[in-house]
């Protein structure tokens, strides 16, 4: 616990000057970059803190100058701010709606133009994520999403959403599959303890949706590539 006391002073002595420039700038000028570049760097400035080494493999894979969504495994808290800061260009996600009530840090996500989900959603409200992610994707940001929708208790892969390979048919935007390991080690799950180890993204290759008839196939074929780059434990078959 005094290492993940030290992590969250790091991060929130690094936080409030940020927010003091960088909000107010995003807001006048309607451009989020900077915001959102300091924030990937508090990110990684918080791993190092935390004494966590981020290890990434086949970020060649990701097409350059083309909007991609994103997909991987999801087995700790430390995922999102350990994979997204290592995309090229800026990512959007989706997040649960109860983060965008947090001060300052839910406004950010709202000027990141991240996408409020409900853990449990009805018919209408998966559309409209949907949509959102959509209208972002045409704008020439990447989505990033974790496809099993909560984190695997005991770090072998779930089964999958659909709602992300319904948006990837829809859009024909790539599929980059993305195995994470490592971080289940590192903050477990129910718990807010950091050990100091190594966070491992692996990218694969771009999978296309025009390429398969279904969003069942485009499922597998993603699911296979994620398990591919992980422990075989983790594999879930």
């Amino acid at each position: 616990m005094i290492a993940s006391l030290f992590v969250f002073i790091v991060i929130l002595v690094l936080s409030i000057p940020s927010a003091v420039i960088f909000i107010p700038l995003a807001v006048i000028t309607g451009n989020v970059g900077p915001l959102y570049s300091v924030t990937c760097f508090i990110v990684r400035t918080g791993f190092r803190a935390a004494g966590i080494r981020v290890r990434v493999e086949g970020r060649q894979n990701v097409p350059a100058g083309q909007a991609c969504i994103f997909m991987a495994n999801h087995v700790s808290n430390l995922d999102p701010p350990g994979l997204i800061p290592r995309i090229p260009g800026r990512s959007a996600g989706f997040a649960k709606r109860s983060i965008f009530k947090i001060p300052v840090f839910g406004y950010c996500m709202k000027l990141g133009e991240f996408i409020p989900v409900d853990r449990i959603g009805s018919a209408s409200g998966a559309q409209e994520s949907v949509a959102a992610a959509r209208r972002i994707l045409e704008k020439g940001i990447h989505i990033t999403t974790f496809v099993e929708g909560t984190r695997s208790k005991d770090g072998r892969l779930l089964p999958f959403k659909k709602g992300t390979f319904y948006l990837a048919m829809q859009t024909g935007a790539p599929c980059i599959p993305v195995s994470v390991y490592g971080t289940e080690a590192l903050m477990a799950k129910g718990s807010f303890g950091i050990k100091p180890g190594t966070a491992h993204f692996v990218f694969h290759a771009p999978i296309y949706p025009r390429n398969f008839e279904t969003r069942e196939q485009l499922m597998a074929a993603v699911r296979a590539a994620i398990a591919s780059g992980l422990p075989e434990w983790m594999r879930g078959e």
